[in-house]
């Protein structure tokens, strides 16, 4: 006789529990896509007909493109950055394996530690001395310092699991250092290179108080633009834009999903 499944049907107080933390969080989110189409010019949910007028002024707007094309070229520098130093970083700290190495790793957390506003009045003043105010390479160098603690973390993750005896195996046959590195080492750690790249990039393309204060006119990221949108006028096509990169999201994590989805025999 077959033995019979006793696990409980039905919902349980945990699935309800999960789903009303999911629903908490989301839903105030989704609450952007309903006012994006608001025929007013400022934000309220539709109350009689639907509008697409936000979404053309999102294409004919210059600023909000010329603010997607910063956003991406900072954030992109930065992951380049965040992601190289990082990596060296955390193989240096894995191949000496000394207390000190343990210490230095626990300060690079500092930038992910103080407040941003910290570290806005800092960079302030600091980019003002040496002129890099409202420049792309100050903020590039900001959001580099703000992403390298991810980028240490993950990679110090997937080293943990790695064998020393691997890269000395790969010295004793006659691997320099750097071709140790690139064939035996990188390898192993990509899954924990491509996670910091992710939480980089996302980190400077979510920042928005140190911008706030070390960019002006010259250089305008997105999250700026959305702030001084909700400062100035409350600009209806703020929720269009969080609609586009909500749906983005989702596509990128679907499409992920999907792809990392065991196939069927």
């Amino acid at each position: 006789m077959a033995l019979q499944d006793e696990r409980p049907r039905g919902l349980s107080f945990a699935k309800i529990l999960a789903w009303a933390t999911a629903c908490f969080l989301i839903l105030p989110i989704l609450v952007v896509i309903p006012i994006s189409f608001t025929p007013e010019r400022y934000l309220s949910l539709p109350s009689g007909s639907l509008s697409l007028r936000h979404y053309a002024s999102l294409a004919n707007d210059p600023r909000w493109s010329k603010s997607i094309v910063d956003s991406l070229m900072v954030a992109i520098g930065a992951t380049v950055l965040a992601v190289s130093l990082g990596t060296a970083f955390a193989v240096g700290a894995w191949r000496l394996g000394v207390p000190l190495a343990r210490r230095l790793r626990l300060l690079m957390l500092a930038p992910i530690i103080v407040p941003p506003i910290v570290h806005a009045i800092a960079f302030y003043k600091a980019w003002a001395v040496i002129g890099l105010l409202d420049s792309y390479l100050g903020l590039v160098l900001i959001h580099t310092m703000k992403g390298l603690p991810f980028v240490v973390l993950t990679v110090a993750g997937a080293l943990a699991n790695l064998d020393h005896k691997l890269e000395q195996a790969a010295r004793s046959l006659g691997a320099t250092p750097s071709q140790a590195m690139r064939w035996v080492i990188l390898p192993q750690i990509m899954t924990g290179v491509i996670s910091g790249a992710a939480f980089a990039f996302i980190t400077s393309w979510d920042e928005t108080v140190v911008a706030l204060f070390v960019t002006s006119r010259r250089v305008a990221t997105l999250p700026r633009r959305i702030w001084e949108g909700l400062a100035d006028n409350i600009d209806p096509a703020i929720a269009a834009m969080g609609t586009l990169m909500i749906l983005v999201t989702i596509a990128i994590v679907t499409v992920k999903t999907v792809r990392t989805q065991p196939a069927k025999a």
